[in-house]
């Protein structure tokens, strides 16, 4: 990521010696978003969302504070509920090899089932726009790996 004073201006969210810690607010996950150059929108709540190849992944702040930052990948295949012991396995073996994004299985009020991926940070003490944009890179990154894997199990469908 480029220098940020450079790339916003002087009142902008990224703008400010890069080196110092900021909260973290939706107006900067939105800057970092939009100088990684991703297409995402706002939801009601606050959280932003965008695609990535039919997979959707959202940006959230948690905490009571909304000091948490989180990445939260839904994969695109669903799956019926008689799958979700398999999906589980899967889940547990991705958890076990990789240390991002942690997977789980989400099943429906409608017993349609999907895995989700989560990278989850606390950023009590700030965030550098440099640090958000690295975890953005991480989110997005893994949440794909994970995505494409899933794509890869047999018996999934795609709406």
């Amino acid at each position: 990521m480029a220098s940020p004073e450079i790339e916003d201006g002087p009142d902008g969210p990224l703008a400010g010696h890069p080196q110092a810690l900021r909260p973290l607010t939706g107006e900067l996950i939105a800057a970092v978003l939009t100088h990684r150059g991703y297409a995402v929108v706002e939801e009601p709540d606050g959280a932003l969302v965008g695609r990535w190849e039919r997979s959707l992944v959202w940006f959230h702040r948690r905490g009571a504070a909304g000091e948490q930052f989180q990445v939260r990948t839904v994969t695109a295949p669903r799956f019926g509920i008689e799958r979700v012991p398999e999906l589980h396995a899967f889940c547990n073996t991705w958890n076990h090899d990789r240390l991002w994004p942690k997977a789980y299985v989400h099943v429906a009020d409608d017993g349609v089932a999907q895995v989700c991926g989560e990278v989850t940070t606390d950023l009590e003490r700030g965030v550098t726009p440099h640090q958000l944009d690295r975890l953005v890179d991480c989110g997005v990154t893994t949440g794909c790996q994970l995505a494409d894997a899933v794509a890869d199990l047999p018996g999934g469908s795609v709406r």
